[in-house]
């Protein structure tokens, strides 16, 4: 009798202990997971920037004088040699007519050094269809990756736009090379081309444009006395834009010039397709909306196509890309914690959470690229609490 009833007593407690423990056993955790896969990564630099018309020419008065009121206005189409001003010369005295002549010769000077640029940028083109050419015959042979053609055809798009680009800064500085001539001619009070009689009499310089295009800017319009060099209009061809969006230094690094550039909220639909042209070497200081001050770096792309309706100046959401693969090993972002100078995941294990090390690749805004410590299938915990840790019970709440 004493051990049937030692042994009721065992059971009572065991019973009891069950019961404690049951009653204050820590339920599981819900978590939200995410199962690894296999798929296509492509990380962005994703800044705001601007479009920017490529070729800007700035009319200058050629002289000081008196500049009659300018009846263009912004959007008002021109052809090469159209009056775009005119000007009453003020008189010169000998040093003023000095500096005419210094004008005339820097704009010789100008000139010849766009022609040469024009050569150069002739003998690069050539350059460039040749390669291409070539590199259309290897792709064809086999021999020749598809990255490889596309960066050579590319190329030779850029070189063509340049060698048009070097053209119109010649056509430029052939006007700019009337103008400080007629300018000089005033000072000896000489008879010019772009020189007449108006119709007070008086003496006065006819400004044409040196390129065609359009009229981006009118910064006066009335009537005023204006020095050498004062700005009179802009003027640019609004379809040949480029994009100009500046990053963060860091950023800037891995960029390369030919690498996709997607643009977004621009005010059409579907998003348009630029390509990186430049990275300029120099960056420059800028004060975010934050507050803190950033070191920047412009990156300038050509559109693919420009759309009707996108002018200079218009803002749009940019996203380069630096990296893109089509099959990896990928988790959510929001999965990874740092683990000193590496990234670790909780996986789910049997319904509990295991803290384990991963190597992290690249980077996205929604995806990262798991290299080891991690295979497909494997469920991992997105946006981990401070309650999830090594070992604690979970319950799969939602599933992704």
């Amino acid at each position: 009798m004493p051990l049937v009833r030692y042994a009721l007593r065992a059971l009572v407690l065991v019973a009891a202990a069950l019961v404690l423990v049951l009653v204050f056993r820590r339920p599981p955790l819900p978590v939200e997971t995410a199962a690894a896969d296999r798929g296509p990564l492509v990380v962005t630099v994703d800044e705001e920037g601007e479009t920017r018309v490529r070729d800007r020419f700035v009319v200058a008065a050629p002289t000081a004088g008196r500049v009659l009121r300018i009846a263009l206005d912004p959007g008002d189409a021109l052809a090469a040699g159209d009056v775009v001003a005119e000007i009453h010369p003020a008189p010169l005295d000998r040093r003023t007519r000095a500096a005419a002549q210094a004008r005339v010769e820097a704009a010789e000077a100008n000139r010849q050094t766009a022609h040469a640029s024009v050569v150069r940028a002739r003998a690069a083109l050539t350059q460039a269809e040749r390669e291409a050419r070539r590199m259309e015959r290897l792709h064809g042979a086999g021999t020749a990756a598809e990255e490889q053609l596309e960066r050579a055809r590319l190329e030779e798009t850029t070189r063509a736009q340049e060698v048009a680009a070097a053209r119109s800064a010649a056509d430029a500085t052939l006007h700019e090379l009337e103008a400080a001539r007629a300018s000089l001619l005033a000072a000896e009070g000489s008879e010019s081309a772009n020189q007449k009689t108006c119709d007070t009499g008086e003496s006065c310089i006819e400004i044409r444009a040196p390129v065609s295009g359009r009229v981006l800017r009118v910064p006066e319009e009335s009537e005023r006395i204006v020095m050498a060099g004062e700005p009179l209009l802009e003027i640019g061809d609004p379809a040949s834009l480029e994009i100009v969006v500046d990053v963060l230094s860091p950023d800037a690094v891995r960029i390369r010039p030919g690498a996709r550039m997607l643009l977004e909220r621009w005010g059409g639909g579907a998003p348009l397709v630029a390509h990186v042209r430049r990275v300029e070497p120099s960056g420059f200081k800028k004060i975010s909306t934050l507050g803190v001050e950033e070191q920047r770096v412009n990156v300038i792309a050509d559109l693919d196509a420009a759309p009707d309706g996108l002018g200079d100046g218009f803002r749009v959401e940019a996203r380069i890309v630096v990296f893109e693969a089509g099959d990896v090993v990928r988790v959510p972002a929001s999965a990874l914690l740092r683990r000193g100078e590496g990234f670790a995941v909780f996986v789910v294990d049997a319904g509990r959470a295991r803290r384990r090390s991963v190597e992290v690749g690249e980077r996205g805004s929604g995806f990262a690229e798991i290299r080891s410590g991690l295979a497909p299938g494997e469920r991992v915990i997105v946006h981990p609490s401070d309650q999830v840790d090594d070992g604690v019970r979970v319950r799969e709440e939602a599933e992704s």
